[in-house]
């Protein structure tokens, strides 16, 4: 582990000279690439030189451990040493992680798809409540949420709503949330007060940059027509809205958003790419699940992945057992406990994998 640990150090001191170089400097694309690796090792960088410390200060106690006679100065070299290693031992299993690969995709923004499934019009409220929950806790984030296309439901809510989320490491956070995520309350619409079951459907892909994915001109067809709903004037009467269809693939996206009909060409474009990109990634996807059940839900988009209890005042995620009676609170945007438990399990399986290999 030293070894790595020394060979990242040593690029990490090699990328600040390259920034350093007038040539990279000027190369702005560059520049910025080698400013982000270098931000990417600091975390790293500054747990190697704590360790070398950690490992200097328990050499030294050893060797008085080793070379003194006072009983005194012993048995401070002994309570030294004991502290020491339970530090070392902490830091090494925080290293352990570290130096595992990140998924390169966690850095990226995200298109987020909400679907009302089995309910009728509650599931559509619930998919609503969720757009609700995930805009929420996107503000509390500092990130900036975009809403691409929507179809409201009859009585409330979405039978569909596509957004985007820009902000820094979105995808690492929300990809958690792809899967069926499931309610049990009385409806609205429900006159004798019984609780039913409803189910929407959420799926995150990492947005594809334009590096990521090559899409001939050829093969999209572009319509546009009138946007339907609130909005105003512009937006009802213009032909601002489009639909975008990729031509080998069958894949349909559409933006009606904005008034600009050129916005809404760049917005369809962004979730067509991204689409596309998934049918590559999702191979990846697939791997990944089969070893990490905290991802089942990524790899095997009809997963049940949590479940919002509304009698008991529950959240039950179902993939590591984990239930939280703080429903309320979560529904209004405070899931940052769940993602982290959800990432602490997966680290865990990482490590596990890692270690057997």
């Amino acid at each position: 582990m030293l070894n790595k640990l020394e060979a990242i150090y040593e690029r990490w001191q090699r990328i600040g000279e390259q920034m350093n170089d007038p040539e990279v400097i000027s190369d702005i694309k560059k520049y910025i690439k080698l400013n982000k690796d270098y931000k990417d090792l600091q975390p790293i960088v500054n747990a190697y030189r704590e360790y070398r410390v950690l490992l200097s200060n328990l050499q030294s106690a050893r060797d008085v451990l080793y070379h003194e006679k006072d009983e005194a100065f012993r048995n401070l070299a002994k309570t030294e040493i004991a502290d020491l290693t339970q530090r070392k031992d902490k830091l090494e299993q925080t290293i352990r992680m570290m130096l595992i690969p990140a998924d390169p995709q966690d850095s990226k923004n995200a298109i987020v798809e909400i679907r009302a499934g089995t309910g009728g019009d509650e599931a559509s409220i619930f998919a609503g409540d969720l757009f609700r929950m995930y805009s929420k806790y996107c503000e509390s984030r500092n990130w900036k949420v975009e809403t691409v296309v929507f179809t409201e439901g009859t009585m409330g809510g979405f039978k569909e709503i596509i957004f985007e989320v820009k902000g820094e490491e979105v995808y690492g956070q929300l990809k958690y949330e792809s899967g069926v995520h499931r309610v049990q309350r009385v409806p609205k619409t429900e006159a004798q007060g019984r609780v039913h079951t409803s189910a929407s459907t959420v799926v995150v892909l990492p947005e594809a940059d334009e590096v990521d994915v090559i899409i001939n001109p050829s093969d999209i067809r572009k319509d546009t027509y009138c946007s339907s709903g609130p909005g105003g004037q512009s937006v009802n009467t213009t032909y601002s809205a489009v639909r975008l269809t990729h031509i080998p693939t069958g894949i349909v996206t559409t933006c009606q958003d904005e008034k600009s009909q050129i916005k809404n060409y760049e917005k369809a474009m962004r979730v067509l790419r991204t689409r596309l990109y998934e049918l590559e990634y999702k191979k990846y996807l697939e791997d990944v699940s089969s070893k990490r059940k905290t991802m089942v839900s990524t790899g095997d988009r009809s997963a049940k992945i949590r479940t919002y209890n509304w009698p008991q005042g529950r959240v039950t995620d179902h993939r590591i057992n984990l239930t939280l009676y703080n429903l309320h609170s979560i529904i209004d945007g405070n899931i940052q406990e769940l993602i982290d438990q959800l990432q602490l399990a997966e680290n865990a399986e990482r490590l596990r994998a890692e270690t057997a290999t």
